[in-house]
């Protein structure tokens, strides 16, 4: 008997699948979509069609993808992995030539009922692929050259294409995503040491080029560097959104200022408080109380991928969680430093808090592919 043939004839039937899934897990997740309805309602001055019930209707949409993907056998999403990959590519060239520009950047596709973002949709895609390519590849080929290259190819064409819609944020998460997996799978650590050499020069290219013609990045990433370095150079201009961040966050104090009391973001001060800077709202009316209880919800979220990543004998069904796990860390650390001044604003969101539909559909659906591994573990 095969081991795919094993696989498919240990895999639990039917109704039984059901005592399988990480209740646990939907239960926290849950929560935390939970605590962004709340925020979004009151974001919103206690009007709950403007942002709150959209974000419910979406999140219940992606919990049924979720356990439509968690009841579908693990070895069927490892075969569609290239395929989705691919599906994952040509969206993002369509963006590149017939994408919907938004705050200056073009991003999303237009469906109608909602704007899809491509590049949401490589971050679950490149961890699937990653994922395959070494369940597939030989232990002893890992580390040579040859095998390292091809991985770096799947990582850097989308992470270009995603940089020149443009997107940052997206592109530093698809890197760091997609070296998470190399790492887990054992790749040598000379060649992650070479990497940062090469991010260390890049930075440095990044800094000489400014105000030249072969300039590395917009100006207005240009800004964004210096706001970080020095938010009260301009106060009023590209600082104005992390002071305020901060006036929010601090003004909460231990406990905030309750619930719908939050001046900042009431009386408009505070900048896209219904997306990337949503934490600092809950700040604000909660304080440090609710800021912390959050962070454990998402810190629980962490540990329950991890471990299952650790329980899991299918090597692609850990790589696959394990690329998850590192998506949604940093969809965390990148959001939290971004309001809290500790890193520049990249224009990512917080995971299942901030309004937006690609962003909770695909965080949905690589939760999914989680419990689809969890479900048909090896037992």
């Amino acid at each position: 008997m095969s081991f795919l043939e094993y696989r498919v004839k240990t895999a639990p039937a039917g109704l039984s699948k059901v005592f399988y899934v990480h209740w646990a897990l939907v239960l926290v997740v849950t929560a935390v979509a939970a605590i962004g309805w709340l925020m979004l309602y009151s974001i919103a001055g206690g009007n709950i069609e403007t942002w709150s019930e959209p974000q419910m209707k979406r999140y219940v949409l992606g919990l049924v993808m979720m356990f439509a993907i968690a009841f579908t056998p693990i070895w069927f999403w490892r075969s569609m992995s290239g395929l989705g990959y691919g599906i994952a590519m040509v969206l993002l060239l369509v963006v590149e030539f017939f994408g919907t520009v938004g705050m200056g950047a073009q991003r999303w596709i237009d469906l109608g009922f909602m704007r899809l973002q491509p590049s949401e949709l490589m971050k679950v895609t490149l961890v699937m692929m990653l994922a395959m390519y070494y369940d597939w590849l030989d232990d002893k080929k890992v580390s040579r050259p040859l095998w390292v290259l091809i991985p770096v190819v799947l990582i850097v064409v989308p992470t270009v294409l995603v940089l020149m819609q443009p997107n940052l944020g997206t592109s530093i998460m698809l890197i760091a995503a997609g070296g998470a997996v190399m790492f887990a799978a054992g790749v040598s650590l000379w060649y992650f040491a070479g990497v940062l050499s090469l991010v260390g020069g890049a930075v440095t290219a990044v800094f000489m080029s400014r105000g030249t013609p072969w300039q590395l990045l917009h100006d207005y990433q240009y800004r964004r560097i210096d706001t970080f370095l020095d938010p009260s150079a301009d106060p009023l201009g590209a600082g104005y959104n992390i002071i305020q961040a901060k006036i929010a966050l601090g003004s909460g104090g231990w406990a905030g200022k309750g619930f719908m009391q939050g001046t900042q973001s009431r009386l408009n001060f505070l900048p896209e408080k219904h997306t990337d800077f949503i934490f600092t709202t809950l700040g604000e009316e909660f304080g440090f109380v609710g800021a912390f209880s959050l962070l454990v919800l998402y810190a629980l979220i962490l540990v329950f991928l991890l471990v299952a990543a650790m329980q899991n004998k299918d090597r692609f069904s850990q790589l696959v969680i394990i690329g998850v796990a590192a998506n949604f860390f940093l969809y965390l650390a990148v959001n939290l430093s971004m309001v809290m001044g500790m890193a520049p604003v990249v224009g990512v969101p917080l995971p299942l808090l901030s309004y937006g539909g690609s962003a909770t559909l695909m965080i949905m659906i690589s939760f999914g592919l989680v419990q689809s591994a969890i479900v048909h573990r090896l037992r």
